[in-house]
């Protein structure tokens, strides 16, 4: 869990030219997602809100501004949890499309909240590429997944 965590985290800041950056995907909340879905033991609100902290820290953002974002995405995935796990995964692509788009909303409340200019259109496209990437890293997480249950 921690190594997928460290990977997401440093896929979010790895240095890109400025065109993809729009098009960078949510890593950290698709990882953060993953694991409330997984083990919801192991990753609860509260780490999702240690892992929100340590990602404005390294991105720079208002202190809290991604930790608010990562907790109400980690509570809304436990509360889910029992019924998207039950779907077949283009239906729980959907329902993760959804809490993807509401840690989106709440970045840009934070935003608009604390006067920061407000992003452009292009700021939408990050939760789609997430929706498409969903069933791929789903996947691939799967043996991490097995290996976190049977300890």
């Amino acid at each position: 869990m921690l190594l997928t965590l460290t990977l997401a985290l440093y896929l979010t800041v790895l240095p890109m030219p400025a065109w993809p950056m729009d098009y960078r995907p949510q890593w950290v909340v698709l990882v953060v997602l993953f694991w409330c879905f997984a083990a919801p033991e192991r990753m609860g609100v509260f780490l999702g809100f240690l892992i929100g902290l340590m990602l404005d820290v390294l991105t720079g953002t208002l202190l809290g501004q991604h930790a608010l974002g990562l907790s109400v995405t980690a509570y809304l995935a436990i509360v889910l949890r029992p019924r998207i796990r039950i779907f077949p995964i283009w239906q729980q692509t959907f329902l993760v499309s959804l809490i993807l788009l509401a840690e989106r909303l709440l970045t840009l409340w934070v935003i608009g909240a604390t006067g920061q200019p407000m992003p452009p259109v292009t700021y939408w496209i990050s939760p789609l590429v997430g929706l498409s990437l969903w069933p791929l890293m789903a996947w691939l997480l799967l043996p991490f997944e097995r290996r976190v249950g049977a300890d």
